[in-house]
């Protein structure tokens, strides 16, 4: 294995080691050394449940049962289908797959296809997976400025430049670069595609209208709005952002905890559009794996932990108490830095004291000094993700107790006042 890793960014920069497992149980994990440590990274926002939760092991048992069978359909999967046009707002129809890159790049093949247009408007900061049809433009290093004529920033050696002559990189929360993105390339635009939610940088919001905006646009000009919900979905709310924000894209993809900790992610969206799918249409989507019953069993296992009156209950009380004790810290040490957050998963952003609306408002973050932070949590018993020491995201599970929050935040603390002199 390359590194060690079988996912690149498994590597922790801040370590200089990728963490080798051994067990996981609620909130806690277990490495090969024997070592217990919290997880504050909770695989990147798909153990949502936690590790080892009751019902995704029952789940487990139930495909055994059932001999594991796959690249059949079942009622599991049309039940599964049923629990996701019932609770995300845009969908009318869904197709699974397992990874959010899988899902993106059959989207946006998908809306090339119903549009008959090739062009892809996307914001800068935003992240849609690592496939050629849109990992370019994203996060370009400071300094860099896509100039007319020239080609966006591609984010991977091994990507045809030719790829780049499709992506326009836009600033998000500005409404003027949009606009103007819109009425230079709008005739060849397929979609607008953005996160919701800008977990992979700083955690930035739209702007109050902003998303309503893009909504009355896109409408008017007959382009795709595409939500990439991958990680936003259920982490505030079952409905995903779309619900939170009361803003109904045409499509939309989800992932992450959808899965209940097992690879499982979806593209769904109006019925005119997800019919250009073959057999209806003429679309390919296929895969042998493609909603394995595994993932589908520990999916409808989610749905039925989401549901429960208590569920979000529980996480809003985490949530509270996770960053009422944050704040304290940062208030009271006088730091420069805040924690942006969206129900179950949040940003660490240095050297601001608040929100960034944009992607170059976060080039402040120190990326050195974040790995020296997630080292010394490390060195507490308390794992941070590292994300090459940027601004991303961090969260919790269903699973963790108010005593692993309170050791997590009295780990902060004892970090950030060590750190204080560079903080402020």
């Amino acid at each position: 294995m390359p590194g060690g890793v079988n996912s690149s960014t498994r590597l922790n920069s801040a370590l200089d080691i990728p963490v080798y497992a051994s067990g996981a149980v609620g909130g806690r994990v277990r490495g090969i050394d024997g070592r217990e440590f919290i997880d504050m990274c909770c695989a990147h926002g798909a153990a949502l449940l936690g590790h080892a939760h009751p019902a995704v092991e029952e789940a487990m048992r139930k495909a055994a049962a059932i001999g594991f069978v796959h690249s059949f359909e079942t009622e599991y999967h049309e039940e599964l289908a049923r629990k996701v046009c019932e609770n995300i707002p845009c969908a009318e129809r869904v197709r699974f797959c397992s990874s959010g890159s899988e899902a993106t790049l059959h989207m946006i093949r998908t809306c090339r296809a119903y549009t008959g247009r090739s062009k892809i408007i996307r914001f800068e900061g935003h992240f849609h997976g690592y496939h050629e049809l849109i990992y370019i433009g994203g996060h370009p290093p400071e300094g860099y400025r896509t100039k007319a004529g020239e080609k966006p920033f591609i984010e991977s050696p091994g990507i045809p430049p030719a790829f780049a002559d499709y992506i326009v990189p836009v600033p998000f929360n500005d409404v003027g670069a949009f606009d103007d993105a819109v009425e230079r390339y709008g005739d060849d635009t397929a979609l607008v595609i953005l996160e919701p939610v800008n977990f992979n940088c700083a955690g930035i919001l739209p702007d109050p209208g902003y998303l309503e905006h893009l909504r009355e646009v896109t409408k008017n000009r007959g382009i795709i709005l595409f939500f990439d919900e991958i990680q936003s979905s259920f982490k505030k709310s079952i409905g995903g952002a779309q619900a939170c924000f009361g803003v109904m894209p045409d499509v939309c993809t989800i992932g992450k905890s959808l899965g209940g900790g097992l690879p499982l992610s979806a593209f769904c969206g109006k019925a005119e559009i997800m019919d250009t799918l073959k057999p209806v249409g003429s679309v390919q989507h296929s895969g042998t794996f493609n909603s394995h019953i595994v993932p589908v069993l520990a999916g409808l296992a989610f749905f039925e932990e989401a549901e429960k009156p208590g569920f979000y209950m529980r996480l809003r009380e985490i949530e509270h108490r996770f960053h009422e004790g944050l704040d304290t810290i940062i208030h009271d040490l006088g730091l420069s830095m805040i924690a942006p957050h969206h129900g179950a998963r949040f940003n660490i952003l240095l050297g601001r004291d608040t929100p960034a609306l944009r992607y170059d408002e976060t080039f402040c973050h120190d990326v050195t000094l974040m790995r020296k932070i997630i080292a010394a949590c490390w060195e507490r018993g308390v794992y941070f993700h590292d994300y090459g020491g940027g601004p991303l995201h961090h969260g919790y599970s269903i699973q963790h107790s108010d005593e692993d929050i309170d050791m997590v935040i009295g780990v902060l603390g004892d970090v950030l006042k060590k750190f204080r002199d560079d903080l402020m």
